[in-house]
């Protein structure tokens, strides 16, 4: 037997897609795999049973191996571990000292899911205004039968429900897929839950016992989910509406309900509920729903990200109050405040009204001329790109105005499968996203994985620091086949569009030389068109270095989430730290005016295309300081370049300098005025 001792070091412990990616790497193995951790021993195999262990950031957990091939599963464990567990953007841990969902929750001082005058006033989980009439969802409790109609019979029962949830959670989750990918794994969490070890092993004995199949499965849920409920942790309590939102769901099937959705009103509506499940949210229609409030839960809740990744204003933990309120009743739901105004007068609903038309038309404004280039009123021009991850991303930028693909994540390719995908795969995907651009120019980055992104069938050894370790282009000259492969597919799909190759976490120029090399090797091969080849700016040697890298590069573009973590040496996911860590730091805006006066100098380009690139404050000094592009998220095309149409380039110049000189992010930030 093996023993491997492990600090959780993701910044909201071991929640679920952590646990998911735990439990998914201990299952493929045939050793029984134990965590210790207090008093708690728990099958590794069991993600309610790990998630019930309530392991939160800094946690220390043992973990027991036995069996013929633990030396394979202690190693897969080990590298699971040491590459964060699959998480690709860390939820910040709630707040010891602000609990959201304690008896008595409070926000900057203020209770919430209390009374205020006129109104609520609960917890903010995702920014906008919803105006409009109250419908609340009443879940009505499941009718199930007490009839035992024999143990292979329920057996068989329960086998069937299983089976249809599942295709109800594929459809769930390719309906996410479309709206918003990152989320779209809440419904793979779903469906770990479904074939759950210890789950499915207490509902089986309870069937030995003489229960029905929707007996059984009722009470065991309810179990399990009074145990998640039960945590200290807000977050990790927060998935025990994951745990009740798969158990009904099944429930429902056993019992032979309706499983089609809710019958809503012929009229737009704010949405209240005692609660809302993430099945409930994902399946909101914008059409009908402006926005919703439930009396409990919390921001970090799956249905709150959800709310945030549709664009739905939400309010949570507003409270038993928040229940009180009648059908048809009209309110205001601030998502940004978490107040909610009951039937608001006359003023109120009118300067409401107001200030959401005026950002609505700021909006449309802004899309209305998405089609047309960024050039400031002095007559400069910036592009204005898009940083995508998938096919569906490419059409969807095309039509919303970008003007190139700055930043195409290829590690989509790569996650959630056992195997790389082939050269033919890739190569496919390559082209139809070149295609989809009708010719405008698509950035490829290789593959970027390490630090919060493994891979199952790349095996790095356990690192204290995984972000200071084998990641990006270092990981895959280790790895040449990988990196080889991918090059390969780029080149052979560069003849269909205007693909460029860009390498991540380049360091200084003897990893340079060594991919361009590989580049040039490939290319000779397959008598491939010359493509443009760069380097991102993460790592401030690269942008100390850039007048070195500038004469053989042919563009820079700086990825600014990484470049202000190394440069300030804070994690950016870490949850007390991610506050400070401002890629308006002036050592962050420095680093980026040295590789772009390098880069000018040599007639070369540069982007950014990281977060600070739609950053309002942020566009004006990066415009300043002569950014030739700025790469965002599809939808922030239209906004970043509406604003970019406001202002003079002679001014952001100034404001440029002047953010240079300054001593602190906070102090560019009030120089922007904030």
């Amino acid at each position: 037997m093996k023993q491997l001792n492990f600090v959780i070091e993701n910044a909201t412990g071991l929640h679920a897609r952590p646990a998911k990616v735990f439990v998914t790497t201990a299952k493929q193995y045939k050793a029984d795999i134990r965590i210790l951790y207090g008093s708690k021993k728990v099958n590794a195999k069991s993600l309610i049973a790990v998630l019930g262990l309530g392991v939160e950031h800094g946690g220390e957990i043992l973990v027991e191996v036995d069996g013929a091939d633990e030396d394979m599963a202690a190693e897969a464990l080990q590298t699971a571990v040491a590459a964060g567990l699959g998480e690709g953007e860390h939820i910040p841990a709630p707040s010891k000292a602000e609990p959201v969902a304690s008896a008595k929750p409070s926000v900057n001082g203020h209770p919430v899911g209390q009374t205020i005058p006129n109104g609520l006033r609960g917890v903010g989980a995702a920014p906008g205004l919803a105006i409009g009439p109250v419908f609340q969802l009443r879940q009505t409790a499941v009718t199930i039968t007490e009839t035992f109609a024999g143990v292979e019979a329920e057996q068989a029962r329960l086998g069937v429900a299983l089976a249809d949830g599942e295709v109800q959670l594929v459809a769930l989750r390719d309906q996410m897929q479309a709206q918003t990918p990152e989320e779209a794994a809440i419904f793979d969490v779903h469906r770990e839950l479904l074939t759950d070890e210890d789950l499915l092993e207490a509902v089986q004995q309870k069937i030995q016992a003489q229960q029905s199949a929707a007996k059984a499965w009722q009470a065991t849920i309810q179990e399990r989910a009074s145990m998640m409920a039960s945590l200290d942790d807000p977050l990790l309590a927060a998935r025990a509406a994951d745990i009740r939102d798969v158990g009904n769901r099944i429930l429902k099937l056993l019992a032979g309900e309706d499983t089609a959705g809710i019958q809503w009103p012929d009229h737009p509506v704010v949405v209240t509920a005692h609660d809302l499940t993430p099945s409930d949210t994902a399946t909101l229609d914008p059409q009908k729903v402006l926005g919703f409030a439930t009396a409990v839960g919390g921001p970090t809740a799956h249905s709150a990200i959800i709310a945030r990744a549709l664009g739905l204003p939400a309010v949570v933990s507003a409270g038993a109050g928040l229940l009180e309120i009648g059908d048809g009743t009209a309110v205001i739901l601030d998502g940004t405040t978490g107040i909610i105004q009951v039937n608001p007068d006359e003023g109120a609903q009118t300067a409401a009204k107001s200030s959401q038309a005026a950002a609505k038309q700021q909006e449309l404004e802004a899309k209305s001329q998405a089609g047309a280039p960024a050039i400031t009123q002095d007559n400069h021009r910036i592009e204005i790109a898009a940083n995508i991850g998938g096919v569906k991303d490419a059409i969807s930028a095309n039509e919303s105005g970008a003007e190139a693909v700055g930043l195409l994540r290829t590690e989509f390719l790569f996650l959630g499968r056992a195997t790389p995908p082939s050269e033919e795969e890739q190569f496919e995907v390559y082209r139809q996203i070149a295609e989809a651009m009708a010719g405008k120019p698509v950035v490829v980055r290789t593959l970027d994985i390490g630090g919060d992104k493994p891979l199952p069938y790349v095996q790095v050894p356990p690192e204290d620091n995984p972000f200071l370790g084998e990641r990006g282009l270092r990981l895959c000259l280790n790895r040449p086949e990988l990196l080889r492969e991918q090059l390969r597919a780029i080149l052979r799909a560069a003849s269909f569009g205007s693909l460029r190759i860009m390498f991540p976490m380049v360091a200084d120029l003897s990893e340079w030389h060594a991919a361009k090399a590989m580049v040039d090797e490939i290319r000779a091969e397959l008598n491939a068109p010359a493509v443009e080849v760069g380097i991102m700016i993460e790592i401030p040697s690269a942008a100390l270095m850039a007048d070195k890298f500038a004469q053989e590069v042919d563009f820079f573009s700086v990825g600014t989430n990484d470049l202000t973590q190394y440069t300030l040496a804070m994690d950016r996911m870490h949850p007390t730290l991610a506050g400070k860590s401002d890629g308006l730091h002036p050592a962050v805006l420095r680093l980026i005016d040295t590789t772009v006066r390098a880069a000018h100098a040599a007639g070369k380009w540069v982007g950014v295309c990281g977060a600070l690139g739609a950053d309002p404050q942020a566009v004006p000094i990066l415009l300043g300081l002569g950014v030739d592009e700025l790469s965002v998220s599809v939808p922030s095309i239209a906004l970043v370049k509406a604003q970019v149409r406001t202002l003079t380039f002679a001014a952001a110049q100034q404001l440029a300098a002047q953010a240079l000189g300054c001593g602190t992010a906070g102090e560019v930030r009030s120089l922007m005025g904030n």
